[in-house]
């Protein structure tokens, strides 16, 4: 593809909620201090991760949410769970935060793409309905559309649906140029920055919102994680369970996140004189299963590697550092260095690498562009951000972990990764300062 022709796509507004911040400022001073949002929850009291220890946005409660979040959208909380809610808040911020004037865009230009989970409901809302369905301990399915479904609130199902932020921020910002959603767990915000990228190289948008709600700091999702995932139980001091790519690490840590950017064609921006966060330069993704059924968790990281540096016209050699995926299983971190292995191959264990989920945990759907986010406010510095607890190198991924405080640099291009937690989906991007 001839680079040279493309549109080019500035990233003109960043709103930014996390464990370790909500807002740019606030995030932007945690990433760069060191300071990790990893507690016991607050919001809950009793999880199933290990200690009930998560990632969570504890700022962001029921009083905040109203006075300060979504003021605007009071009417409309009924029918947003959290999830919906953090993705809408992110939407909000990233509009302040680009000052863009509505009355001077075309809305027919205007669209939004967003990433989210499978959202799920708890406990509480489900009670009454199951009660109504059980003969003693046996839930009868069968008796669901008679008399479970009557039991249900009768917005239920809108507060729980994955499509509802991008719904929701399209009628508050009057956007109805493209409007997508997208469901891939952790893959999905670097999938919703290719889509994006795709809807204005395409000509049919001028600016678009692309954004990311996620949580796994609840009721349901944390029992599927304790399955499903490898759950950091130690040290004791939770602020250093999430130790990506160390020797000691034991597992994740779910946490939650939204982030959404505002990306904007270059005259578009221009004209308007956008403050510029930074560019999207390209995008690739992958799947792969194996024949017996198995994922090939390795090979789709390689492939989306090799596809983004291809799609953005850079050469392994030109990326300052690389935002890895850094999830602190210990199997998947080695089967993420030998991706980065197999696509960067003698340089793999020299170009800087950076793993964020060790300040806020996984937050599913929500930590590709929180991850993003944080290398472009660290690049504003001249900084590659540090990775917390990198203490041990492990020779099975020998990295070279930007550890202990932000490395300055003079190189602002980056590649981000993000995978699925079973491995089979990954999506990279590039992106420069």
């Amino acid at each position: 593809m001839n680079t040279d022709s493309r549109p080019r796509i500035l990233i003109t507004g960043m709103g930014i909620l996390t464990p370790i911040g909500i807002g740019v400022d606030a995030f932007q001073d945690s990433l760069m201090s060191g300071r990790s949002g990893i507690k016991k929850s607050e919001l809950y009291s009793y999880l199933a991760a290990p200690d009930s220890c998560v990632g969570e946005i504890s700022d962001f409660n029921d009083s905040t949410i109203k006075k300060q979040y979504l003021k605007d959208q009071k009417k409309s909380l009924k029918v947003m769970c959290r999830e919906i809610q953090l993705g809408v808040a992110s939407a909000n911020l990233a509009m302040e935060d680009s000052a863009l004037d509505l009355s001077g865009v075309d809305s027919e230009r205007f669209g939004i793409e967003f990433g989210a989970n499978l959202m799920l409901s708890p406990p509480d809302v489900l009670y009454g309905a199951c009660v109504a369905c059980a003969n003693g301990t046996q839930f009868e399915y069968e008796r669901w559309g008679t008399d479970g479904l009557a039991k249900m609130e009768p917005l239920w199902l809108l507060k729980y649906l994955p499509n509802m932020p991008a719904c929701h921020i399209g009628i508050i910002i009057d956007a109805r140029g493209p409007n997508n959603s997208i469901t891939q767990a952790e893959a999905s915000g670097n999938l919703v920055l290719g889509e994006a990228q795709s809807v204005i190289e395409r000509g049919w948008a001028d600016v678009m919102i692309a954004g990311v709600t996620g949580t796994r700091v609840h009721e349901v999702k944390s029992i599927h994680a304790k399955f499903w995932d490898e759950l950091a139980d130690s040290p004791a001091e939770f602020s250093k369970r999430s130790r990506p790519f160390d020797k000691a690490r034991t597992g994740q840590v779910v946490g939650e996140a939204a982030c959404s950017l505002l990306l904007e064609e270059k005259s578009h921006a221009e004209k308007r004189g956008a403050k510029v966060w930074g560019e999207l330069l390209g995008a690739g993704a992958s799947c792969v299963i194996n024949r017996d059924g198995s994922v090939n968790t390795r090979a789709a990281i390689a492939n989306s590697i090799r596809s983004a540096l291809k799609n953005a016209g850079v050469e392994p050699g030109d990326i300052g550092h690389i935002n890895a995926h850094g999830l602190g299983e210990r199997a998947f971190d080695i089967e993420e260095f030998q991706a980065i292995q197999d696509t960067f191959g003698d340089i793999a264990t020299k170009v800087p690498v950076t793993a964020l989920k060790s300040y806020f945990g996984n937050s599913g759907s929500g930590c590709g562009i929180v991850e993003v986010s944080g290398s472009l406010v660290a690049l504003k510095q001249g900084m590659i951000p540090a990775t917390l607890n990198y203490e041990t190198p492990d020779s099975d991924c020998p990295l070279n972990v930007v550890r202990n405080e932000p490395l300055a640099t003079n190189n602002k291009l980056f590649l981000k990764i993000s995978t699925t937690t079973f491995g089979q989906a990954s999506a990279s991007v590039v992106c420069g300062a």
